[in-house]
């Protein structure tokens, strides 16, 4: 088939390397990776696929994936993001098409878009929340991450710290604090009053604050951790750490506010 997936991030969404304890503006960025591995995994099924990235990309796309600035109409189906690219669906009309959901909008104090059938969830929890049915849960290439059953003496928490206390930091550094165990703190923020300020919390409790890692750094992290850390207070769209961890052998201990 022939393909055009579109996204307004600049590609590829994650690079290789980590900024540590700076301020990021899209510190998860989470959906526009996906859209980068869908977008490899397409290309590796032979489809022809084309990108369309408003932002343009830093590195060349992979084998079979065909970089574009203005939309491509000999194709068989558009793809896209949810709340980025409606010109797009209407401009390409009658072609069909399909958009991924990857965030509930009232976990920010945002109201829901109408959807419809061609809407598609990152998980039936996600679908449901939105009145709808039809999901397709996120995947994640074992290629980037290390399987490993040997572990260090450390648990992970990992992620935005934008939302920090509200996917769990308060309470992972009340266990460190109460049980005594080598807490790791990955992650950073939109600006550095988040960074300084998870930093602060970490201290308070003699957790590692590492901020932002990506690549290699986050494989070997993820692999030697004793358990990967998620008691999130909020309904989770999907929950990729969770994912992560588990890609790498390493146990989840979380709430019950994952996706299913």
């Amino acid at each position: 088939m022939r393909l055009l997936l579109s996204s307004a991030h600049r590609y590829p969404a994650y690079d290789g390397n980590g900024i540590g304890l700076h301020p990021m503006l899209f510190p998860s960025g989470s959906g526009y990776w996906i859209h980068d591995l869908l977008v490899k995994g397409l290309a590796e099924l032979g489809h022809d696929v084309f990108y369309l990235l408003r932002q343009g990309a830093a590195k060349v796309l992979p084998e079979g994936a065909t970089l574009v600035s203005e939309p491509t109409p000999d194709v068989d189906l558009v793809h896209t993001m949810a709340y980025h690219d409606e010109d797009l669906i209407r401009e390409m009309q009658p072609k069909p098409w399909v958009t991924t959901c990857h965030l509930d909008l009232t976990a920010r104090g945002q109201e829901r878009s109408p959807t419809t059938e061609n809407w598609i969830f990152v998980s039936r929890t996600l679908a449901l929340l939105h009145g709808r049915s039809r999901y397709v849960l996120n995947g994640i290439d074992p290629a980037d991450y290390i399987y490993s059953e040997t572990k260090d003496d450390y648990l992970l928490f990992m992620s935005t710290m934008d939302w920090g206390t509200k996917k769990g930091l308060d309470v992972v550094l009340s266990l460190s604090r109460q049980l005594g165990f080598k807490l790791v703190v990955a992650g950073t923020g939109k600006d550095y009053e988040s960074v300084n300020r998870v930093s602060e919390m970490c201290r308070k409790v003699n957790a590692t604050y590492i901020g932002d890692v990506r690549g290699k750094e986050k494989a070997e992290l993820l692999a030697g951790a004793k358990a990967f850390l998620f008691p999130t207070k909020v309904d989770e769209a999907f929950g990729l750490g969770m994912a992560e961890a588990l890609m790498s052998g390493t146990p989840v201990i979380c709430s019950d506010r994952g996706a299913c």
